[in-house]
């Protein structure tokens, strides 16, 4: 984004441009910046994830874009209107992080009072709740008990079920499954991928990587308040070398072949090579079909968002 002559259009879900913000302590003067210059655009449609590990200005960056944070400076926009603008939340579900209901409603009875502060109408509130229930996977009988009674990861799907309630184009989840058990967690991840293909934004803040893997299209890294990595989670994973599995291989020629591999390991008769290079692993099928040896598979590798992630952030 060029900071002199900032673009905010309306095919953008989310836009930020140098959102920053400083933290002054009061006794000491000390001052922290928790966010620093970071700009970012989420198109319509997608699934977005913002990474990074503790501390690292997450939850303040989300807390600004919703206006409970006041930025330092820079400016932010949804669906091309200011960020700071009221209006401009009324398309938004919030799910934050370590969310907490009032222990004395009902699932019915809190969906309700928070369907209200929506503004939406009985009517419309007694169709929508059973709908979400049965989406979110809370069975009807847990609809009149006390959400103190809820376990962790049943309230996770209840605040799911809150903030779809007025049907919100753009979805902004904080760790949506934290406690939730694996079987949650891949029911979960349906519900958002059904949501994209409605054309529902999802923006995604996560520790749980393998789930941002699964279900994003794009992902920032954040890391001591900035931006240390963005791209398409295809591109960043794509191209980390191929693997080539053999068998019958004369043993000179799995020391010429191991010398040239990344990584190799011999299994009783058959014998796995890893090249980073193609043209390395393309002078090893020419030495194995020279030898007459059998090649059972040639398969390209990635690495993993966890591998992306670590690099990314580390010193």
């Amino acid at each position: 984004m060029d900071a002199a002559n900032p673009v905010f259009a309306p095919e953008f879900a989310i836009e930020a441009e140098g959102l920053t913000k400083v933290f002054r302590s009061r006794w000491t003067g000390v001052t922290v910046r928790a966010v620093d210059g970071v700009s970012l655009a989420v198109r319509r449609g997608t699934t977005f994830g913002l990474l990074g590990p503790n501390g690292a200005g997450k939850t303040t960056f989300v807390k600004m874009l919703l206006s409970a944070v006041h930025p330092t400076a820079g400016r932010a926009r949804f669906f091309g209107r200011d960020a700071s603008d009221p209006p401009s939340r009324r398309p938004i579900g919030y799910l934050p992080e370590n969310h907490r209901f009032p222990t004395y409603f009902t699932g019915t009875g809190m969906l309700e009072f928070y369907g209200a502060l929506s503004g939406m109408d009985n009517a419309a509130l007694s169709r929508r709740i059973p709908e979400l229930m049965e989406l979110v996977g809370l069975e009807q009988r847990w609809a009149r008990v006390r959400v103190g009674k809820y376990s962790k990861g049943m309230l996770q799907r209840l605040g799911l079920a809150q903030a779809l309630l007025h049907s919100p184009a753009l979805l902004i989840l904080d760790e949506p499954t934290d406690g939730v058990d694996p079987v949650g967690r891949v029911h979960i991840r349906e519900i958002l991928n059904r949501l994209e293909q409605q054309g529902v934004t999802i923006f995604l803040n996560s520790h749980q990587l393998v789930e941002v893997e699964a279900t994003c299209d794009e992902v920032a890294i954040l890391h001591k308040g900035q931006v240390a990595l963005t791209g398409r989670v295809k591109d960043l994973t794509a191209g980390k070398g191929y693997r080539v599995t053999a068998i019958d291989i004369p043993e000179p020629l799995v020391t010429e072949l191991g010398a040239t591999a990344s990584a190799f390991a011999v299994h009783e008769d058959e014998a796995e090579f890893q090249f980073v290079a193609r043209e390395a692993m393309n002078d090893a099928l020419d030495k194995l079909r020279a030898a007459h040896c059998p090649v059972e598979s040639v398969i390209p590798t990635t690495s993993t968002l966890e591998e992306v992630f670590v690099k990314a952030v580390q010193p």
